[in-house]
């Protein structure tokens, strides 16, 4: 089969390649463009080091704040989306249907939108709840940006997990669940031991394009007072006005944390294929 007859995994509004074995070596050699970027930065902060080596030292707090945001919200949103596609695939239509009305408000609302309502909006309505309850500690909260930031992307992207865990437990054969059933395992336990490890051997492409995207996006938190990397090197524009070279330097940034993790999920795939 070739790349252009490669089978997609439907996923919501996302379709993505289904990992084929052959790709393993293909994909080691992308190591070197990720070499050349971090060279490139490197070039430029020694050749130049005003303004890139200054740059540099300005957003590197930014950078940490990036990679906080993005690891947090990932590891949340793996959990939380694992329950909300559990949900969606209960026999109960109590459990379904909020998991489903959930899956389907979210992802029709922008990322953009629903981080500014969760700094800005929700803050309010806690504040007026506890005006009404007479709750001293909700009347005078105050939101914390990266932690809004963080609520905002993991409720966003555990709806598009969501969604992704279905795709890939409904990939499984019925017959791993009656194989199961006919072993004396209940359905939690089938689903556990059996269909789940499967399932996610299946979703580790999407599951590494989620983490990317989440990465990227993770640069929309800026609007909401959170100083990552994006917000930091807008400071360093506003003070210095020098757009070219402040953008093309977090731009590099930005790829190169990209390029790493998907290598990273490159090998956890071509790991978890060789383990079959």
């Amino acid at each position: 089969m070739n790349r252009k007859e490669q089978p997609l995994l439907n996923v919501s509004d996302h379709f993505y390649p289904v990992a084929d074995v052959n790709d393993g070596k293909k994909r080691d050699q992308w190591w070197w463009l990720l070499l050349g970027v971090v060279a490139l930065i490197a070039f430029l902060s020694i050749t130049q080091p005003d303004p890139y080596w200054r740059i540099i030292l300005f957003i590197k707090d930014g950078i940490g704040v990036t990679i906080i945001s993005t690891v947090t919200s990932f590891v949340l949103m793996l959990m939380i989306g694992l329950l909300v596609a559990l949900s969606r695939l209960s026999k109960f239509r109590l459990i379904r249907f909020p998991a489903t009305l959930f899956v389907e408000i979210v992802r029709g609302i922008p990322l953009l939108v629903q981080l500014i309502f969760w700094y800005f909006a929700f803050p309010s309505v806690l504040q007026n709840a506890g005006k009404a309850l007479n709750i001293d500690a909700l009347a005078n909260y105050h939101a914390q940006p990266l932690m809004m930031a963080i609520i905002g992307l993991t409720f966003c992207y555990a709806a598009y997990m969501s969604e992704i865990y279905r795709a890939g437990i409904q990939s499984i054969s019925i017959g791993q669940m009656e194989a199961a059933n006919s072993l004396g395992m209940n359905r939690s336990q089938a689903m556990r031991h059996i269909i789940l490890p499967q399932a996610i051997r299946v979703i580790l492409p999407p599951i590494g394009n989620e983490f990317i995207s989440l990465l990227k996006d993770s640069s929309l938190i800026s609007v909401v007072a959170v100083a990552d990397m994006t917000r930091r090197g807008r400071e360093f524009m506003s003070a210095n006005f020098i757009p070219v070279q402040t953008w093309s330097l977090i731009a590099l940034i930005y790829l190169v944390m990209t390029l790493f993790s998907a290598r990273v999920v490159a090998a956890i795939e071509a790991k978890s294929r060789s383990g079959r």
